[in-house]
């Protein structure tokens, strides 16, 4: 069983697991099936991000293909380095925004060297990921 490092898809996993009365099974969390990361926009409200920046900017930063969101500074509490969740990562792994394709770039190099192979193998698993995280693959 794979997921991300975040609390909704580890919740979704455990309840998923639990209800097919596989809760033993061993679960790899790696952050690289994370949801794809908003940058400055990470954690604000839906509703006072369009009335700052307008309906068509922040529509074009969540749905663009390549367009990212403003850069979340590393000197911000939200940047992904302050979390002890990425203290074995880099600052040059952590993402500071990331659009579509930068999800892309970041999912399919993990399914492709960890997830695939066991699939390859006759293995049967199960992922419990994000919107975006699993868009990359399905549009991979």
């Amino acid at each position: 069983a794979y997921t991300s490092v975040l609390k909704r898809a580890i919740h979704t996993l455990w309840n998923v697991l639990d209800e097919l009365d596989q809760a033993w099974l061993p679960v790899e969390k790696s952050w690289k099936l994370n949801e794809r990361h908003y940058g400055a926009l990470q954690g604000l409200n839906k509703a006072e991000t369009a009335e700052k920046y307008g309906d068509e900017q922040v529509k074009q930063w969540r749905r663009g293909f390549a367009v990212t969101p403003p850069e979340l500074t590393k000197d911000d509490e939200r940047y992904p380095g302050h979390d002890p969740r990425y203290a074995k990562l880099t600052d040059a792994e952590l993402p500071t925004t990331e659009s579509l394709a930068l999800t892309i770039d970041r999912v399919v190099p993990y399914w492709n060297e960890t997830i695939l192979p066991r699939l390859k193998s006759g293995e049967r698993v199960i992922i419990a990921a994000h919107g975006n995280s699993l868009r990359a693959l399905v549009k991979y």
